[in-house]
């Protein structure tokens, strides 16, 4: 059983993301000036997506099932990592947002069990504390990017490293574990069926197709228009 109102908060979410890609892609050399829209956007899907994962382990979902969602959003977000690197000049995505769910999927798992204990937020303030912390710090070994621990001249275009975004999906599964216990929605709330909350809910439901979708449709559309900074950096 799905819950309308989480597919509507992360169509919602959706729509953030093509927004700030396509702002991205037309002024790139100015990208920065959006950033707190990705911010926004990316909070909103791991926070939901933290509410998600509780509610499915709440419904007896196993370690199995957690593993197999997460390998499948990790062999995803390589694939956009050798899709980046084929067509970017530079730049191309090494941790994305979607090997940041892949890993985190798995990692969240043991905590799912402690999920009501206001300790989980508590761990989710730290996390996201070792994250700022970890901010202009560099390292001499190239392998540890994946938790926040930058080698000199690192760059990639989109970069989720687990310290300070698990924090997030931390107070996440908190949050779902308190609206939602034992899987069920513990509020009341009214069903609606109006048009905004239908596109909302079916760009939740589909937000994986939309992510790999709407970025080429947004640069195809640039190119056609002669327009996008982003442009002068793709190999076509």
């Amino acid at each position: 059983m799905r819950y309308w109102e989480i597919d509507a908060v992360r169509g919602f979410a959706v729509l953030m993301m093509i927004t700030y890609h396509f702002l991205f892609d037309l002024f790139y050399r100015s990208y920065k000036s959006f950033y707190w829209l990705a911010i926004l956007t990316a909070s909103s899907f791991i926070v939901v997506s933290g509410i998600s994962l509780s509610i499915s382990y709440s419904r007896g979902a196993k370690l199995k099932k957690f593993l197999k969602r997460g390998i499948k959003l990790l062999l995803l977000g390589v694939f956009i990592t050798m899709m980046s690197y084929a067509f970017l000049d530079s730049g191309f995505i090494l941790f994305g947002i979607l090997h940041f769910f892949g890993v985190s999927s798995i990692l969240v798992y043991p905590f799912l069990r402690y999920s009501r204990s206001q300790a989980i937020p508590l761990l989710g303030v730290v996390a996201a504390l070792v994250g700022f912390w970890f901010l202009g710090t560099t390292v001499d070994v190239g392998y540890l990017f994946w938790l926040g621990l930058l080698p000199a001249r690192f760059y990639t275009f989109d970069y989720f490293p687990i310290f300070p975004w698990f924090g997030l999906m931390l107070i996440g599964i908190f949050i779902g574990s308190r609206l939602y216990p034992e899987g069920k929605r513990g509020f009341r709330l009214r069903e609606t069926d109006n048009a905004p909350s239908r596109a909302l809910q079916f760009f939740g439901r589909n937000s994986l197709a939309v992510y790999f979708i709407h970025q080429p449709v947004i640069l195809l559309l640039l190119y056609l228009f002669g327009s996008g900074e982003i442009l002068s950096l793709i190999n076509i």
